[in-house]
């Protein structure tokens, strides 16, 4: 029995042309660009995806704004800048941040940046409500210091009063993982992101994958059941 995945469990990261960026190679059997999964028609999947790209709307601005941003200052402007020629051009002019309470200083200077460039802001602290963990059943002993009060990270409450507020354009500033994906599933406007958080790598996750090879070789190494 042969050892490679079967070609319909085979995705892009399997594929080593990347013929979809500019075409000058060809397609693998497997590419999800030209080879229907299940049932689905992809040549009818691609048509109806473009048709949300060309209908007057926030899909269309937001797309036309985001390849402008990269036609324009690909590799010249940093992700602050971006962010902000972002917010303009889709027309945002308030503007939420769903900030952890461990980078609030940064958040501060973000702010300051903002109205520098003529955009208000509304932030709102991860630990809003003020809600002690074992609340809503987390063990005592999962908390971070036991034995005093410690509020849990509260996304929703974040994305419910950010909504409340009317922002046009939400940011995430160091949200845990999983508290992101909360507060994305719960905002009513679009989301981006300014800072991912990782407290052991200065809030630069890709250093784990680029040292994977010497330093975070553990990553690697495949678990036992």
């Amino acid at each position: 029995m042969s050892d490679q995945p079967a070609s319909d469990h085979l995705s892009c990261s399997d594929c080593h042309q990347l013929n979809c960026y500019r075409r000058d190679k060809r397609f693998p059997d497997f590419c999800l660009s030209v080879t229907p999964r299940g049932a689905a028609d992809i040549d009818a999947e691609i048509e109806k995806v473009k048709g949300l790209y060309l209908e007057e709307g926030s899909d269309r601005s937001m797309a036309l704004a985001a390849a402008e941003i990269e036609g324009l200052y690909y590799g010249r402007l940093t992700r602050v800048e971006e962010i902000i020629a972002f917010a303009k051009r889709i027309g945002a002019k308030k503007i939420g941040i769903a900030t952890c309470i461990g980078l609030i200083d940064e958040t501060r200077v973000f702010v300051r940046v903002l109205a520098a460039k003529g955009l208000d802001s509304y932030s709102v602290l991860c630990k809003v409500g003020s809600i002690d963990k074992t609340e809503i059943g987390v063990p005592p002993e999962y908390k971070v210091q036991q034995g005093c009060h410690e509020s849990l990270c509260n996304p929703i409450l974040q994305a419910r009063l950010l909504n409340q507020a009317g922002t046009d354009l939400n940011i995430i500033v160091g949200l845990c993982v999983g508290h992101d994906s909360l507060f994305i599933k719960h905002s009513e406007a679009p989301v981006t992101t300014l800072i991912t958080k990782d407290r052991v790598l200065g809030h630069n996750p890709a250093a784990a994958l680029y040292t994977s090879g010497f330093y975070y070789k553990r990553l690697l190494q495949e678990e036992k059941e």
